[in-house]
């Protein structure tokens, strides 16, 4: 399976939790043996102002993180199109899916979900996507976006237990006929992150869930970092996922 990574997801970019130190090398550990890295380039201003007003931009180029912000979207975008005909995990940050049109909180700059499922449906490569959005915060960046338009359906699950959650998600991925199931895959509901919830199995679970949705559907999956903050556990985290996505 190939996942999408650059070495500037390294870099200490910003003093928020998204950007500490050593996040993304305790995921590359983890998942190195399984995966094969490919390499993104930046999102066009064509892609990301497709998305986000001209005012946001400016906002994010003159915090000076537009450099990085870009990279992650361009991320998501290889991720998007490799996921097309093979499972695909972005490695990527900063997360996005708290930035709006015009707006961003939460560690976002970019709505790196936004920008890649509408370039695949501009190019005509799907018809149709389905997002699960597994991250302990609901992803209203991503609503605000792409929840008026009839060709994605998104779940935000909210369940106050591990047995409801699962039941939620894995229903929902079998009523699904997208032909994209694309995954924003936070990580810190887990039970030694802020959440306190999931289990590292039960990302496993999801990922081979959304993985039988694809293939029953003939379509494709991906997936992009979102959240997690606990070094220790968030690499055998993605590894689960990733995992459950490979089966099939």
């Amino acid at each position: 399976m190939k996942a999408v990574f650059h070495e500037d997801f390294s870099r200490v970019y910003d003093s928020d939790p998204a950007a500490e130190g050593g996040r993304m090398e305790a995921v590359v550990e983890a998942i190195a043996p399984r995966v094969r890295f490919i390499s993104p380039e930046p999102a066009s201003m064509e892609d990301i102002s497709a998305i986000h007003t001209k005012d946001h931009i400016d906002r994010v180029m003159r915090q000076g993180l537009h450099p990085i912000a870009s990279l992650a979207a361009g991320g998501a975008l290889l991720a998007a199109r490799t996921g097309l005909v093979e499972p695909c995990f972005g490695l990527i940050r900063p997360p996005g899916h708290h930035a709006s049109a015009n707006s961003s909180w939460g560690f976002c700059h970019y709505n790196n979900m936004a920008i890649a499922l509408d370039r695949l449906k501009r190019a005509g490569s799907i018809e149709s996507a389905f997002i699960l959005d597994f991250d302990l915060h609901f992803g209203d960046g991503t609503v605000n976006i792409l929840g008026h338009r009839g060709w994605v359906s998104i779940l935000n699950p909210d369940a106050h237990d591990r047995n409801s959650y699962l039941r939620l998600v894995l229903n929902a991925l079998d009523e699904t006929r997208a032909d994209m199931i694309a995954i924003s895959a936070g990580f810190d509901n887990h039970l030694q992150d802020w959440g306190g919830l999931l289990a590292t199995d039960d990302y496993r679970e999801m990922g081979r869930a959304a993985r039988q949705a694809a293939l029953r559907n003939g379509g494709g999956c991906f997936a992009i970092l979102e959240g997690g903050y606990n070094h220790r556990v968030l690499g055998q985290n993605v590894l689960a996922l990733i995992e459950g996505l490979s089966e099939g």
